[in-house]
């Protein structure tokens, strides 16, 4: 899996934290699937075991992928458009900047009040991704695997 610059095992991806973050109540416990949870109660968001977001959709010269982002507190009724804002650089090779979408808000029963970002990288690679909420900031690292 090599592309430009860099290799998936050279990716320093973010592994999962020790001792693992469990998000405070009424947030689920488990991450779903194969995911962990990542960050602070001040803001966090599910990362895949992995560290690998493959199969990724390739759409208008970008590899796209959703990403789901919480706080403690966040209520998605009354905080429809939150002002979180999300940016990435590639750390293995040059390509253009992460496009992020506007933040929208999200609920389901099994991952509670979030907030969601649509994210499109311009090249597979080694990719950091940080968010900004409020006076938060959390950044994480992926490999975007080339389809």
């Amino acid at each position: 899996m090599a592309s430009r610059g860099g290799t998936a095992a050279s990716c320093p991806i973010t592994k999962p934290p020790q001792p693992p973050f469990v998000p405070p109540t009424p947030y689920p416990g488990p991450a779903p699937g194969r995911a962990f949870w990542y960050g602070t109660p001040a803001l966090w968001t599910a990362l895949e075991g992995s560290g690998t977001w493959d199969r990724l959709p390739f759409q208008g010269g970008g590899y796209t992928q959703k990403v789901f982002w919480w706080r403690d507190g966040y209520d998605w009724r009354t905080e429809t458009s939150p002002k979180l804002f999300v940016s990435g650089l590639r750390v293995d090779g040059p390509a253009k900047a992460l496009v992020a979408s506007s933040a929208t808000n999200a609920f389901a029963s099994d991952i509670g009040s979030a907030m969601l970002v649509g994210v499109e990288m311009p090249a597979a690679g080694c990719w950091e991704i940080t968010g900004h909420y409020k006076e938060q900031r959390l950044s994480f690292v992926v490999w975007v695997a080339p389809d």
